[in-house]
């Protein structure tokens, strides 16, 4: 007897809340009863809509993932300028309000790199959405090899800078080492050689 079918809107709905609520309580000790409890659900619920535990963290880190990117991608507002996207990005990444979010976002990057096979979608997705915004964001012009190295460049630093900030909570400073590398992307260095215009 086939069980009942999937209802996909009150799956994004308990999607939606359970992210919410592994951003409050953490991903470690993430576990059907306190989730269900906590929703006001049966952990049956949860198993139906979701599968096994590995299934509902695959979904947990897609949604977790879709959101941050969302949000920052809606400020971006297709502007086709590489210095206003990583400013953008920065922006919304380090707001005092997405604080929660990215400390689940290391945490779980920290588990994937330790288990790569349980969590090779959030591994195969984590740069490359990124990478392809940024690129896209340099124009059609850039040089690809260039393109890919400055995106690259921007996603590690923008990254590091939010891992200091999350580890000592020294926005001052933080702010201040992230306005010199926006600067770098707004008034990039000339090649030597190129003389200044007069």
């Amino acid at each position: 007897m086939a069980g009942r079918p999937v209802d996909h809107q009150r799956r994004a709905d308990l999607l939606d809340a359970v992210v919410d609520y592994t951003v409050e309580h953490g991903f470690s000790d993430l576990s059907w009863r306190p989730v269900a409890a906590a929703l006001g659900v049966s952990a049956t619920t949860l198993v139906h809509h979701f599968g096994a535990k590995e299934q509902m963290l695959e979904a947990i880190l897609g949604r977790l993932r879709e959101r941050i990117f969302e949000a920052t991608g809606d400020a971006l507002g297709g502007q086709p300028h590489l210095a206003t996207a990583a400013r953008t990005v920065w922006t919304q990444t380090s707001s005092p309000q997405r604080e929660p979010e990215f400390r689940l976002f290391f945490a779980v990057y920290g588990r994937a790199l330790q288990a790569p096979q349980q969590f090779t979608d959030f591994l195969e997705h984590v740069v490359a959405d990124w990478m392809r915004a940024l690129t896209d964001a340099q124009g059609p012009d850039t040089d690809p090899a260039t393109a890919a190295r400055t995106a690259t460049l921007v996603i590690a630093t923008i990254r590091g800078l939010l891992l200091d900030l999350l580890a000592t909570g020294d926005r001052d400073r933080v702010q201040d080492a992230a306005e010199s590398f926006l600067a770098t992307l707004e008034h990039p260095a000339r090649p030597a050689g190129d003389a200044a215009p007069r």
